[in-house]
């Protein structure tokens, strides 16, 4: 095929690559097609990951998840083209982070880290962190640090992390880290109802109930007029931010007038 040598044409084949990667994926053999695309048109760590991460969420959203579609040995294969077994890593690890298979994701990148013929991209790496992260291991910490030097404002990078960051509940400082982390540009736009429900679980874990509630009421109402996807998870961390908020309230001892506890 030849390769898309102006601008207008490779914007038109990316086109083609992204409505591949998010329209219902009937063909089993979606991911080989989309890594093609991939290839033809060059794509660098950064492009190809804002295509896998979303060809990975639309699949597992219509029950097609990329994991009953590739195995770890595709992952593994050290016979592909370099942009091709990256393609297909993105897609294969960012299923697995949208199933929370930490450990499972965790081994897999050290195996790929011990076969690959070129150092692993940046996005490949946030997705390691974000396996350590999810299990509270502080060296994930490190890792993510290390990811945040290269990764500049990419916006898809930043989410892998922050989603790390709010999965592990024991991280020493996690909570602090993830409210930093949201504040960098690409994620501070404020109308990010993905970026303000992870907000809004800090909030809650430093008990900082009111603001919680704000962040979350924002992101439902930032959400798309008739989106499920992620509705139900907000609806659910509000309640959780008004059962700690009452049960704070609940605790604290009563005051008389004179500010003796009562």
């Amino acid at each position: 095929m030849t390769l898309p040598t102006n601008r207008p044409d490779r914007a038109a084949a990316l086109h083609k690559a992204r409505a591949r990667a998010t329209a219902t994926p009937d063909d089993p053999s979606w991911p080989l097609h989309l890594a093609e695309d991939l290839r033809d048109i060059r794509a660098d760590w950064k492009t190809s990951a804002e295509v896998c991460a979303d060809a990975a969420w639309a699949a597992r959203s219509v029950g097609r998840s990329v994991l009953g579609l590739l195995s770890p040995e595709d992952v593994l294969a050290t016979d592909r083209n370099p942009i091709t077994a990256r393609t297909l890593a993105h897609l294969y690890l960012s299923a697995l982070r949208f199933d929370f298979r930490c450990p499972t994701l965790q081994r897999l990148v050290e195996h790929l880290a011990e076969t690959a013929r070129q150092p692993l991209d940046c996005y490949t790496r946030a997705l390691y962190a974000f396996a350590l992260l999810g299990q509270s291991r502080p060296e994930g910490l490190t890792v993510m640090d290390e990811v945040l030097t290269e990764a500049e404002e990419h916006p898809k990078t930043l989410h892998v992390l922050l989603h790390g960051l709010w999965l592990g509940q024991d991280l020493d400082e996690g909570a602090e880290r993830l409210l930093a982390l949201s504040s960098r540009p690409a994620l501070a736009t404020g109308t990010d109802p993905i970026v303000l429900f992870r907000v809004a679980g800090a909030l809650r874990r430093l008990g900082r109930y009111d603001e919680g509630l704000s962040a979350i009421d924002r992101a439902i109402d930032c959400l798309p007029p008739g989106d499920i996807s992620v509705h139900a998870d907000l609806v659910r961390e509000r309640s959780l931010l008004c059962a700690a908020r009452d049960l704070h309230q609940h605790r604290s001892p009563t005051r008389t007038s004179s500010g003796v506890p009562s």
